[in-house]
């Protein structure tokens, strides 16, 4: 699967919450036409750890109790790492951090959209990574 650099410079949107946590990812290029226009949406458990450096462990399906993730509203991603088996984090212009695990029995998150390559982490994580 390919890491997907091209998130680095891209605006969180949009978030929403449902039995999914949904962030809109966009990126335009100078001419206004989308360079990447994406969603991230987040099925297991995962950690927010806020721009005063706060962990916010959180929950999809949980409605009201995932509010920290509305801090990220027109935030922008500066860096992600992928790491052991899908490992998701993003590093936010605030300061902010989003990190989501692989969970060993449910998809963790996946990321669809235009000007990416799609990835699903299935169960227990992935391992075949390039750049």
């Amino acid at each position: 699967m390919k890491r997907p650099t091209a998130l680095v410079g891209a605006t969180v949107e949009r978030v929403a919450f449902d039995w999914q946590t949904r962030l809109l990812l966009v990126a335009r290029n100078p001419d206004t036409r989308y360079r990447v226009n994406a969603e991230l949406v987040i099925e297991t458990p995962f950690v927010l750890r806020d721009a005063d450096g706060l962990p916010h462990e959180l929950e999809p399906g949980t409605g009201s109790a995932q509010s920290s993730m509305l801090d990220l509203f027109t935030k922008t991603i500066t860096d992600l790492h992928i790491g052991d088996r899908g490992a998701l984090t993003l590093h936010f212009d605030n300061g902010a951090q989003l990190s989501i695990d692989p969970h060993p029995g449910h998809e963790s998150w996946n990321l669809a959209g235009t000007g990416i390559d799609g990835i699903l982490i299935g169960p227990g994580g992935e391992t075949d990574w390039a750049e």
